[in-house]
């Protein structure tokens, strides 16, 4: 597939790379104000892949009523943000950009004003409606005006289907899914019933613009009435995938949920999971999963929910059972222009059939991005929990499934999602992490194999994400945004939801909660770099539509995004 060029800037100077694959979500500038300690206010705006490369942008201030006041004498070039230092004392506060290609400027950029939290508080707050903590959060354009909207999933409690002691509960409430605008206004609220446990494999949900009208949809697993055997497990009744209207919260259409039939016990076939995929390269398609440690299945329906294609792990006559992960990633890993599906240690091509497997068990972690820049297509990281004498730890072809490189020693339980981002500068490409899950065994590995480290790094499941203006991600320590083995540069709440690129200029946003009270991190540190929204990535899109489903882990791009790189 033949790619077109897009231009990043790296101070004033234009950098080429190669243009990503992308997913039609029309966005507006996404600006963002935010008040430094010292009362100045930062402004940060969005970078469009449709905007010209020497596209540069003019920031406005309207104070109340009175006319705007233009800010920048020249307008900005390289960057997408700018701090007002001479911000009125009094005075209510909105900030706008307008686009400058040539000698001419474009329409204003909608306004907004200061976020309404602490002096110096790097974040937007949303209040919930009750004292309650979210589990969930899904990032989608509700309405269609290019803002995005959150569809959060509370409480935040959880039971997994695993009959082990301490892993199944009795779910203590129902779950409820309910819609904020940025402004923190509640659009509705769908209570999702007795049917659906309180537990994250037997309550997916995924907010995407699935049939196209530019208006995300809610898709999410329903059933009827209080099925609940007596001790309180969901075996029975009827299942269903509905479709909410994300502006309104009505079920405006529901069609049959995958069988439970073939799939075993109540452990296995209690394992449900879905994702966007487009897999004619065009359309994005909702593909639904059921299965993880034997027989897994998957559905995937088009924009109009009309069934395309089925796939059964148990009818490939290689080993495709029990490969399934703890989430769903939709890839072109062979670069054909259409999205592939990554089971796990298996991937099942566009059109619904096998492409190829590893055969060797469920990985708790699963990475699928341009982790080696060096080498063509992407690779797939992974973290393999079943026991091996060696090879848990791996990094992959995603066209092929051929190892590129692997640990050498034997391994009890790799466990959870590990990390897999760009934290050393020394090293190129990203680096990846595993552990074992009883602390006995942790591997830090550059791109190309080189074991780098033997530590942890801070837990089994170390977030990373772009908070500074370096080329380099910070991970999240102890509930602060931090430089790798470096200093704090924010402290976040405790439960982490989502990182996705929700607003502002390219650096992402990590979406947080505290009792009662939804925070959106987005960082006020200047920049003299600018990149493209990230969101127009339709890896990264892809990865970021998961994150309100599954095991949770952040998002991955489809360029190496390094700026050392030549």
């Amino acid at each position: 597939m033949k790619h077109t060029c897009l231009t990043l800037v790296l101070a004033a100077a234009f950098l080429a790379a190669p243009a990503f694959a992308q997913t039609g979500e029309k966005l507006d500038r996404g600006a963002v104000a935010l008040r430094q300690n010292d009362g100045a206010v930062y402004v940060g705006w969005r970078l469009l892949e449709s905007d010209p490369a020497g596209v540069a942008f003019h920031v406005y201030r309207q104070t109340g009523k009175a006319d705007a006041e233009r800010l920048t004498a020249d307008p900005v070039h390289d960057s997408t943000n700018f701090v007002d230092a001479k911000t009125p004392k009094e005075g209510d506060l909105r900030y706008f950009v307008r686009a400058v290609a040539g000698k001419d400027e474009g329409p204003p950029s909608p306004a907004v004003a200061p976020a309404d939290s602490p002096l110096g508080s790097s974040y937007l707050s949303i209040k919930l409606q009750g004292n309650y903590v979210a589990q969930k959060v899904a990032v989608a354009d509700l309405d269609g005006d290019g803002r995005y909207e959150l569809v959060i999933k509370q409480p935040d409690f959880n039971t997994d289907p695993y009959s082990a002691p301490g892993y199944w509960k009795k779910s203590e409430d129902t779950y409820k899914l309910e819609a904020y605008t940025l402004d923190g206004k509640l659009l509705w609220r769908h209570d999702m019933g007795w049917s659906i446990e309180e537990g994250i494999w037997y309550s997916p949900y995924i907010a995407y613009d699935l049939d196209g009208d530019g208006k995300a949809e809610v898709y999410c697993k329903g059933g009827e009435g209080d099925p609940r055997d007596p001790d309180g497990r969901v075996s029975t009744g009827p299942e269903w995938l509905l479709k909410i209207d994300g502006v309104t919260g009505k079920v405006v259409r529901k069609i049959p949920w995958i069988s439970r039939d073939g799939l075993g016990d109540y452990n296995y076939f209690c394992r449900n999971q879905m994702c966007i995929a487009y897999l004619d390269g065009k359309h994005p398609y909702l593909v639904l999963e059921r299965g993880t440690y034997k027989k897994i299945k998957l559905e995937a329906y088009d924009g109009q929910l009309n069934l395309v294609w089925k796939w059964d792990s148990g009818d490939e006559k290689e080993k495709y059972d029990s490969q399934g992960s703890h989430t769903l990633h939709a890839a072109d890993v062979n670069g054909d222009g259409c999205d592939e599906l990554v089971v796990g240690s298996c991937v099942v091509d566009h059109n619904g059939k096998g492409l190829w497997t590893l055969g060797i068990g469920h990985p708790d972690a699963c990475y699928v991005g341009k982790i080696d820049p060096a080498l063509p297509g992407l690779q797939i990281f992974y973290g393999i929990e079943p026991k091996q004498k060696s090879g848990a730890v791996r990094l992959v072809a995603a066209a092929t499934g051929k190892t590129l490189w692997a640990n050498e020693e034997p391994t009890t339980h790799v466990h959870s999602q590990g990390m897999c981002g760009r934290i050393l500068a020394e090293y190129p490409g990203q680096q990846c992490y595993a552990g074992e899950k009883d602390g006995s065994q942790y591997w830090l590995y550059s791109a190309q194999g080189k074991r780098i480290g033997s530590e942890s790094i801070g837990g089994l499941a170390t977030w990373d994400l772009w908070w500074d203006d370096d080329d380099l991600k910070e991970v999240i320590l102890k509930d602060k945004i931090t430089k790798f083995k470096g200093a704090a540069l924010q402290s976040v709440a405790h439960h982490h939801c989502a990182v996705a690129d929700v607003l502002g200029d390219w650096r992402e946003e990590l979406i947080a909660c505290a009792p009662g009270e939804l925070r959106i991190y987005t960082t006020m540190i200047p920049a003299k770099t600018r990149r493209p929204c990230l969101m127009q990535d339709r890896l990264y899109r892809n990865a970021v539509a998961i994150q309100s489903m599954g095991y949770n882990a952040p998002p991955q791009h489809s360029q190496p995004y390094t700026w050392s790189a030549p």
